[in-house]
């Protein structure tokens, strides 16, 4: 697997990434890697050990990211030493599995969410602020995300050895249940990407812009980048 990633800006946020606009039209969303090599959409990698004492082996881990102006579309990769997928379909305790997660705030209004989504394309995700009770999303919220997973979607306890694994989903903006995300072209977000696995063997957490903080939280929103989708 090439481990080539894009490069991003910086701002006083730390790194800056823009989202390339492309088209979906019938594309089946196993087909939509391939798309995004076309689209010339780079990976991303997710590699900052803020905590290094849990990262004894480190995975490779990477995201690309692209819009339709109605949705955002998120390519995963991860090479580790072991994976499991043990969440439902509803995503609790997917953090505890193979896990890559996307965090964003659509508005400088202090609500923020964190989707979290293992390597069989179960999904959580929740939104609201810092230090509240926070609600997870509806399934028919769930429901309207499209997901495609190169182990396949059936859950499995951990397997060890090394695994390669890809995830896409297809996120449509009305997604953000307590914001109003009618069309993305030109949006700016706050934003970051995790990689963990707080059950596997050798439990991780890996970030893609930086977090300082003296323990594991990525619910930490002052420590997002920004994420500007094109027109």
């Amino acid at each position: 697997m090439t481990t080539t990633s894009a490069s991003a800006m910086v701002n006083e946020h730390g790194k800056v990434l823009a989202v390339k606009k492309i088209e979906l039209n019938t594309t089946a969303i196993s087909d939509i890697p391939a798309l995004l090599d076309r689209f010339g959409v780079e990976y991303n990698d997710v590699d900052i050990a803020n905590w290094p004492e849990y990262n004894k082996q480190t995975p490779v881990a990477q995201f690309r990211i692209a819009h339709t102006g109605s949705n955002i579309v998120i390519n995963y990769r991860a090479t580790e030493s072991s994976v499991a997928s043990t969440a439902n379909e509803l995503g609790w305790n997917v953090w505890e599995d193979a896990c890559m997660e996307f965090f964003c705030s659509p508005a400088d209004d202090g609500i923020y969410y964190n989707m979290e989504c293992n390597c069989t394309g179960s999904v959580l995700l929740c939104g609201g602020a810092p230090g509240t009770e926070r609600p997870a999303a509806q399934p028919e919220v769930l429901n309207t995300i499209k997901r495609w997973s190169s182990l396949g979607r059936e859950p499995f306890a951990e397997r060890i050895g090394t695994c390669t694994w890809q995830v896409v989903l297809v996120i449509p903006s009305s997604v953000f249940f307590m914001h109003n995300v009618d069309n993305l072209d030109g949006k700016t977000f706050r934003a970051n990407f995790y990689k963990c696995g707080d059950k596997l063997q050798q439990p991780h957490f890996l970030s893609w812009n930086a977090i300082n903080n003296p323990k594991p939280n990525f619910h930490l929103p002052q420590f997002f980048g920004t994420i500007v989708f094109e027109r």
